[in-house]
């Protein structure tokens, strides 16, 4: 691609294991099915990358730590990032570049080999959505959060996530790297385990983000994850169609993205109806 470098959002939980990865991976998927454009997703989970697992992909071919002797050298161009993703099959427009696998390694991966991979993925594609995960201490997480033109945080009604591990990280520790709460988005996430909780508006006043979404997770949600289907779960299923749809819709007119036009298909009882007063519609 050419022209100007195109937008990146980043996905931080306050909490490990609340869905962050699933409400990243459904943004993007919604954006690669409404714009018809090539969207890359990678997973910069330095130490506990799941997408592989809830697409079915047991051991992808390439990972992110496979990528690291480009990445040191700063070798790596846009045509070697496409050819290293994995295209979802029912969603051809989305790109995903799994996770690191070799968790011992996290720590070793630093600022330069970040900026290099960012700044690739945004010559590779016409939006980047980076998940990484809900730990400060690497990187990829700084560098992203630093690099990323939307920063959405995600979090649940719990009063320990929002709040002891909101101001932990978005109140203490971004701040020192020149963001400040104000300049995050807020996904909460609902879980099927309990009832009521705190409201987002509640949520947004204690953390001071703006309100982006809520994304409810179901135990059909936690199959579809389990069985390695969600990719085919959001594209078919009337609950998987929903998932992430009103935040996605935001994000693209934030940053000036258009939906593809809809083809509508006409029915026969209408062409018939066409025929018989001459093609005439009225």
């Amino acid at each position: 691609m050419t022209g100007a470098m195109a937008p990146i959002a980043v996905f931080i939980g306050t909490t490990p294991n609340i869905g962050t990865t699933a409400a990243a991976f459904a943004a993007a998927y919604r954006i690669a099915e409404a714009s018809g454009k090539p969207i890359g997703y990678l997973c910069l989970n330095l130490k506990s990358a799941k997408i592989h697992r809830y697409l079915g992909i047991d051991e992808p071919l390439v990972t992110l730590d496979k990528l690291r002797p480009e990445l040191r050298s700063y070798t790596l161009s846009p045509e070697q990032l496409h050819r290293a993703a994995y295209t979802v099959p029912s969603q051809p427009n989305l790109h995903i570049l799994f996770g690191n696998l070799m968790r011992d390694q996290a720590e070793y991966f630093t600022p330069e080999e970040a900026e290099h991979l960012l700044s690739i993925a945004e010559q590779a594609f016409a939006f980047t959505i980076l998940d990484v995960g809900a730990y400060w201490d690497n990187a990829a997480t700084i560098c992203s959060i630093g690099r990323a033109s939307s920063r959405i945080l995600v979090t649940t009604p719990a009063l320990s996530h929002f709040q002891e591990d909101g101001r932990r990280w978005i109140g203490q520790v971004s701040p020192l790297f020149g963001i400040a709460p104000k300049q995050y988005d807020l996904i909460v996430i609902n879980g099927p385990w309990r009832n009521g909780g705190y409201q987002m508006k509640h949520i947004c006043k204690e953390l001071g983000t703006s309100a982006l979404g809520q994304l409810q997770l179901s135990e059909p949600v936690f199959s579809q994850l389990d069985n390695g289907t969600y990719a085919e779960w959001l594209k078919s299923d009337s609950e998987g169609k929903q998932m992430m749809q009103f935040p996605a819709k935001a994000m693209m007119q934030r940053h000036g993205m258009r939906s593809r036009p809809t083809t509508i298909s006409v029915q026969p009882w209408y062409r018939k109806l066409l025929a018989h007063r001459d093609g005439t519609s009225s």
